[in-house]
């Protein structure tokens, strides 16, 4: 009852021609006029603490009249520039309060006058909570420091507070105990409010005279309540969970914030009161890297001295104006509530999470409304708000509510440098771990490509293809030692991936008669992964010899010494190959490569082999069924049409995405939106010129060696020639085109007898060798030239 009073009072004074208290208190003016009085009253404090400090003792004896005459009588001159009031207040908080911790008020200050004014410095609740815990340890253990002074002209610093309290801490548990409790209390809160202090304390002690770096201390997110009166005029403030109650009949001024353990539903709520619940979760950050010990054999031993790349190579790329602002909420909430109404459609209840670029918007529709309904309104919803990339997910799993995807006014740009400073990608166990994005609840998204096992990525030119390939690579290099990890790059377009070259006595393994690092001669591809099929046979066979499952429990048996190097045993590092521009190979190289990338799909997983495939072309003779059947995870960025996202995910939405790094994952049989995380082409070249110039091994991973005897010519029997040969020979040449194919059609035949035909022709130097799906090259340049050839052959 008391909440529809509060309402009914909210609409009185709505609806009143005069004074409207509530709009009085929300409008901006007030905001940035009590913003400015504060920041004023910051600067006065601060001239008056300053003057305190040189004419306090010669004050003091005029601060000890009566306020009246202190005030009133103009023959009273201080020496404080701030004036009798400045020097009054800096009596009671510097010498009778607190001592130079005073100061911490003034900073106190100046934080709620800024966040007043919309910029974020620090959190005002944090800042209160900290501030103030600092100001009693300060002046406590400034009184204990000089409570031994006699002439008293240093007593001030710690303030009357101060000495106070370290004198009856003293007497208490005397002055060695005082101190030890100080030592203690100013530990913990380093401990508590400093997230990087574990990091700092064991670096002190490891001692390490060749490099110190700069500690950089963060405040750690603490939760903290907002009033209402804090929040009427902005809905998302800096806590990590903000409840907000809307009516969708209501305007903007009777708007109620009210924190998340306060939002109680009420049994009497009228029937067309929604509830918002905005929620903007900020991920805890930690630059501390702790790469691991590893026991008895150290596969790292013979690069010990390598170090990981550190996070200040990669650039923030956040704007910091990237903020969903409490209007666009509230109008983005109505007209869907107004686009629903319009097809007869209620809701009882609407929550929001935003993230870097899309707001969620979960609805719970009343009783007896169809989930397809809803559905069937997306396009509707797109045009009220007048937006792109809108998609409803219906219902969302694991809950019992229908989500409406919005993407953000001004969205956040996603950096590098955040997902891989994060506290989850940073104490991540996972073998390969990898950190690729922000969830639509600014989670950051993570997962372990050893258990994937293999990712297809694909998506229309320009929509963030390659900045994803990069980011995934990126996640291994800073996480992976270059013992425990190799890459084999293909990349056909020569531009993508060649900034890696730099790194590969560290990271790459390549053939050992190739001269470049990275395949870009899509002839080389079949080979390559040919031989990759040969070293997964090899170690197959010596995961069964050790009688291990997998790569992990085959190198811990290796690590732990119980398997004899003697006998071939070795440490086996993980393989990961990248493909870019997929669909280039398989125009080129056809069928050749996708046997044996499909049986790598099928069983590389156990010996430690993963494989990425990227194409800007998902068309079905590009990703076909056998490739679709054994990458379950695939990678989704924006496409061009219902039918392309079909083919990608096996389901629409990869249409409906916005672009700029926007993507769909699909892991079985979830399906999660991210937006991945940007790293910009500097970067990588930073952290490759980081990696290759350290130490690193005498050559790349080397892979077994593959001979293609395909391409070498038949001893074809030419004494007994096919009866069509020399008609076929002739086709051939007048057509220039070594078709099988076509001698097939022209002669109607079956497919062996012209298979057999065409390699007579090849053993007679009329046709080159096999070039995979390619015609062979026609060696003879005209007719004469080919009747002499068969002449020869007759005789």
């Amino acid at each position: 009852m008391a909440q529809n009073k509060r309402r009914t009072v909210n609409k009185k004074v709505k609806n009143k021609k005069g004074f409207q208290v509530k709009k009085f208190f929300s409008d901006e003016r007030l905001k940035y006029g009590v913003g400015a009085i504060l920041l004023i009253v910051a600067v006065y404090l601060f001239v008056a603490f300053i003057s305190f400090l040189f004419f306090g003792s010669a004050d003091q004896s005029k601060l000890d009249l009566s306020w009246s005459e202190l005030v009133f009588n103009s023959d009273v001159r201080v020496g404080n520039k701030a004036g009798k009031t400045g020097a009054f207040l800096s009596e009671v908080f510097i010498n009778r309060g607190f001592g130079i911790a005073s100061f911490i008020f003034i900073y106190m200050v100046i934080v709620a006058g800024v966040n007043i004014l919309g910029r974020k410095i620090a959190r005002f609740g944090k800042t209160v909570i900290l501030g103030s815990i600092l100001i009693v340890w300060i002046s406590i253990t400034l009184g204990l420091t000089f409570a031994g002074d006699e002439s008293g002209a240093l007593t001030f610093l710690g303030g009357r507070y101060g000495l106070v309290m370290s004198t009856w801490l003293s007497s208490f548990i005397g002055t060695i105990g005082a101190v030890l409790f100080l030592l203690l209390t100013g530990f913990i809160i380093i401990l508590t409010y400093f997230k990087n202090s574990v990091g700092w304390i064991k670096k002190l002690f490891k001692g390490n005279p060749k490099e110190k770096e700069k500690e950089v201390f963060e405040l750690v997110d603490l939760e903290e309540e907002i009033t209402p009166e804090e929040s009427v005029s902005k809905v998302i403030e800096d806590d990590d969970v903000i409840k907000a109650i809307f009516d969708p009949d209501e305007e903007e001024d009777s708007i109620e914030v009210v924190p998340a353990e306060e939002t109680t539903p009420h049994k009497e709520q009228k029937e067309n009161d929604l509830e918002l619940t905005v929620e903007e979760r900020v991920e805890e950050e930690d630059d501390d890297f702790d790469p691991g010990i590893m026991e008895e054999y150290d596969p790292t031993l013979e690069l010990s001295g390598y170090k990981l790349p550190p996070i200040d190579l990669l650039v923030d790329h956040d704007s910091g104006n990237a903020e969903v602002s409490n209007e666009e909420l509230i109008s983005n909430k109505n007209k869907i509530v107004e686009t629903l109404r319009h097809y007869k459609i209620e809701i009882t209840k609407i929550r929001a999470t935003i993230g870097p670029t899309i707001t969620l918007y979960e609805i719970i529709p009343a009783p007896g409304i169809r989930i397809a309904k809803i559905k069937n309104l997306e396009d509707d919803i797109a045009l009220s708000l007048a937006a792109l990339g809108i998609r409803i997910i219906a219902p969302i799993p694991g809950k019992g509510t229908i989500g409406i995807e919005v993407p953000n006014q001004n969205p956040e740009t996603v950096s590098m440098r955040s997902i891989i400073s994060s506290k989850k990608f940073q104490e991540s166990t996972a073998d390969l771990p990898i950190a690729i994005g922000k969830t639509i609840s600014n989670e950051t998204y993570t997962f372990d490509l050893a258990k994937m096992p293999h990712i297809l990525v694909a998506g229309a030119t320009g929509q963030g293809k390659s900045v994803g390939l990069n980011v995934i690579i990126a996640s291994l290099l800073y996480k992976k030692h270059p013992s425990e990890l190799k890459f084999i790059f293909f990349d056909p377009k020569k531009v993508e991936l060649s900034l890696y070259t730099s790194i590969e006595k560290h990271y790459l393994a390549k053939m050992p008669d190739d001269e470049e690092p990275i395949i870009t001669d899509i002839q080389k591809v079949k080979n390559v992964l040919n031989s990759l099929n040969i070293e997964m046979d090899q170690r197959y066979e010596l995961l069964k010899k050790a009688h291990a499952r997998n790569l992990k429990e085959y190198n811990k048996k290796f690590v732990s010494r119980r398997l004899n190097p003697e006998k071939g045993h070795r440490f086996m590092p993980y393989i990961v190959v990248v493909i870019d521009e997929f669909a280039d190979m398989i125009m080129t190289v056809g069928k050749e490569i996708e046997l044996p990338i499909a049986r790598i799909a099928q069983l590389a997983r156990a010996v430690g082999i993963h494989m990425i495939i990227a194409t800007q072309r998902p068309s079905t003779n590009i990703i076909t069924g056998i490739i679709k059947a054994n990458f379950p995870t695939r990678i989704a960025f924006k496409v061009a049409s219902m039918i392309d996202s079909r083919t990608i995910l096996d389901t629409p939405g990869a249409n409906q995405l916005i672009g700029k790094g926007d993507m769909l994952i699909a892991s079985g049989s979830s399906l999660t939106r991210v937006q991945c995380a940007f790293m910009d082409t500097p970067e990588v070249e930073e952290i490759c010129k980081f990696i290759s110039e350290q130490k690193g091994f005498p050559e790349a991973y080397y892979l077994p060696e593959y001979t293609d005897n395909e391409g070498e010519s038949f001893d074809a029997d030419l004494s007994n020639l096919d009866e069509l040969f020399e008609d076929a020979a002739r086709l051939i040449v007048i057509n220039q085109m070594g078709s099988t194919s076509m001698i097939q059609r022209k002669f109607s035949i079956g497919y062996n007898r012209a298979g057999r035909i065409m390699d007579q022709m090849e053993a007679a130097g009329i046709v080159g060798p096999s070039e995979g799906s390619k015609a062979r090259q026609v060696l003879i340049s005209d007719e004469y030239s080919l009747e002499q050839l068969l002449n020869s052959l007759v005789k």
